[in-house]
């Protein structure tokens, strides 16, 4: 597998908005016979972390919403999703969970939890639940290496060396950000594309403007070397690109790849 059609995406999760749009993208994946999908982060409820307040009863909602849409998974179509979920922990902790769902397994498979959280207005994160490990692993799909930098953790480029070094081919970034920042997070998925020498793509939550809760969408596939292949919009929520594989391979090799730490 040298060449994959990928797809990223924006999605509004309210309630009465999400089964549009999955099924909006069902046809994308469909009509762009797209093999990999990535979802914004927690991408099944609204994005709880606006209130200053945690709520219990909202998280174990939520953990049942993307229960129940995990579980349909098989319904969209690709081969592969990535996205992530709210999840408890054996000991009660409340976490950020990265997953990968394969059709293969339809099911989906931890990858990471979430481990740098931000504590501000509209983003209580840290509020709402813990840090996981600071273990930054690889997830399989097929051939196919994937890393996950969750939202806030794009910006500790470390990571995204540590990504090169682990020779990645797709650096995932599932979001939940502002209309306010869309530009400046694009320009850093250029960065972490550069970083990592794999193709940084992203999905991002999105609301109207007017919305009590701001996420912008704009989600991206970015190529090794930092250019833009490609873009989402409220026209146009989906993007899908073939990419090569091999030529995020030859860029581990390559400058700023290869500098030793």
């Amino acid at each position: 597998m040298l060449r994959m059609k990928i797809t990223v995406c924006q999605l509004d999760p309210r309630e009465e908005q999400i089964d549009t749009y999955l099924s909006s993208l069902k046809e994308h994946i469909a009509s762009e016979k797209s093999e990999f999908v990535l979802l914004p982060e927690m991408s099944f409820s609204e994005w709880l972390a606006a209130d200053k307040n945690p709520n219990p009863d909202l998280w174990a909602q939520a953990i049942e919403r993307h229960n129940k849409y995990i579980n349909k998974l098989n319904e969209l179509g690709a081969s592969a999703i990535v996205g992530t979920r709210p999840i408890i922990n054996s000991i009660g902790s409340r976490r950020n969970e990265a997953y990968i769902w394969t059709k293969d397994l339809n099911r989906p498979s931890p990858i990471r939890e979430k481990y740098y959280l931000p504590d501000e207005d509209g983003y209580w994160e840290h509020s709402w639940y813990d840090r996981g490990l600071k273990s930054f692993d690889t997830a399989y799909f097929g051939s196919v290496r994937i890393g996950v930098q969750i939202c806030t953790e794009m910006w500790f480029f470390e990571w995204a060396r540590h990504y090169a070094a682990s020779r990645v081919d797709l650096l995932c970034i599932p979001r939940a950000t502002p209309h306010s920042s869309v530009d400046k997070w694009l320009a850093g998925g250029q960065t972490a594309a550069v970083c990592s020498g794999a193709y940084s793509i992203s999905s991002n939550l999105w609301y109207p403007p007017d919305y009590k809760i701001s996420c912008g969408g704009l989600g991206w596939i970015i190529d090794p070397e930092g250019n833009i292949l490609k873009t989402t919009n409220p026209d146009s929520p989906f993007a899908s690109v073939e990419i090569d594989l091999e030529f995020s391979r030859i860029s581990k090799s390559t400058y700023p790849r290869y500098v030793p730490e």
